[in-house]
């Protein structure tokens, strides 16, 4: 079986790239990575300080929070810290129909790869995007939106051609693209891509280095072939992000919003953790939660819930 790229960090010892001595991490959240979607209200310097305070050993960034310091002066704090970067979110939103809007979401995505690369992040997390009709997320479809528009087919076959576009960019910076399949409830608006399996299908023109998958709990615990594409992906060398976030119940007016913290709601993370553990997987482990009452905790708070809930319900399972 094949293992992602990012292996588990060594714990402790030697000197990270600013030249300071990096602290000694706890062993057991070596592949600890903090989502800073996590505690989204934390700017760049405050989320990095909260995770290496807590121990974790990676820090997975926003391209909103990256632009903030700009992407030389990130992982100049993310280096600091003794961490390393996870993955970086998000490029995507692929799947324009007009052509000028087409072109400006593959320049974005051009920029996203370098943002990663000189961040350190080799993987870079896609939200495929949603149908065309889409006037603006969460809402309904453009009044003047067509048939054409509707045509969930052809949007898929436009995604495989931007891909497709991409991948020489990421090859040349060692950046790999991550397919992220969402949930039904997202195909209108987010990510036409419902399944890893439909994942798979899409990154496998490409080689793996170049194209890979994120299995995100949130997005895919109710699909009944989730082992088996698993299995899948880690004998094709594409399983790149490993994410975690609960299913809660009642959903938030925006479903987006709806994420637990592990242990919260329905999803059995033993299984899906032990799957992954079996497919080789051997990155590092984030967890993405977009909550609003998470949000309006302190950021260490948050920190301290997720670093707990990892090591009694993920942790166990990871070997």
């Amino acid at each position: 079986m094949t293992a992602n790229r990012g292996g588990p960090a060594r714990v402790g010892g030697p000197a990270n790239r600013g030249g300071h001595a990096t602290p000694a991490r706890p062993a057991d959240l070596a592949r600890c990575s903090l989502n800073q979607a996590t505690v989204k209200h934390a700017r760049l310097e405050q989320a990095v300080a909260v995770a290496a305070a807590a121990g974790y050993a990676a820090i997975g960034l926003w391209r909103d929070r990256v632009r903030q310091t700009g992407a030389r002066a990130a992982a100049r704090i993310v280096a600091a810290a003794g961490l390393r970067v996870s993955t970086l979110c998000r490029g995507g939103f692929l799947t324009a129909s007009d052509p000028v809007a087409a072109r400006a979401a593959l320049d974005d995505n051009r920029r996203a790869i370098e943002e990663a690369a000189t961040v350190g992040a080799a993987e870079l997390v896609l939200v495929v995007g949603g149908l065309p009709a889409l006037s603006r997320p969460g809402q309904g479809p453009r009044p003047q939106a067509t048939a054409a528009d509707r045509d969930l087919a052809a949007t898929r076959r436009r995604l495989a051609d931007r891909i497709a576009d991409l991948v020489p960019t990421a090859l040349d910076h060692g950046v790999r693209l991550v397919l992220e399949p969402m949930h039904p409830l997202f195909t209108a608006d987010r990510g036409v891509i419902a399944t890893t399996a439909q994942a798979l299908d899409l990154a496998a023109p490409f080689p793996p280095t170049a194209v890979g998958v994120v299995i995100d709990t949130y997005h895919v615990w109710w699909d009944p072939e989730l082992e088996r594409s698993i299995g899948r992906a880690g004998r094709e060398g594409r399983l790149a992000a490993y994410q975690l976030g609960d299913w809660i119940l009642p959903l938030a007016a925006d479903p987006l919003h709806s994420r637990g913290h592990v242990g919260d709601g329905y999803i059995d993370f033993p299984a899906i953790t032990g799957w992954m553990a079996a497919a080789g997987y051997a990155g590092d482990v984030e967890t993405e939660i977009f909550n609003q009452a998470v949000w309006a905790e302190e950021a260490a708070v948050t920190a301290a819930i997720v670093a707990d809930r990892y090591r009694r319900q993920v942790l166990p399972y990871l070997d």
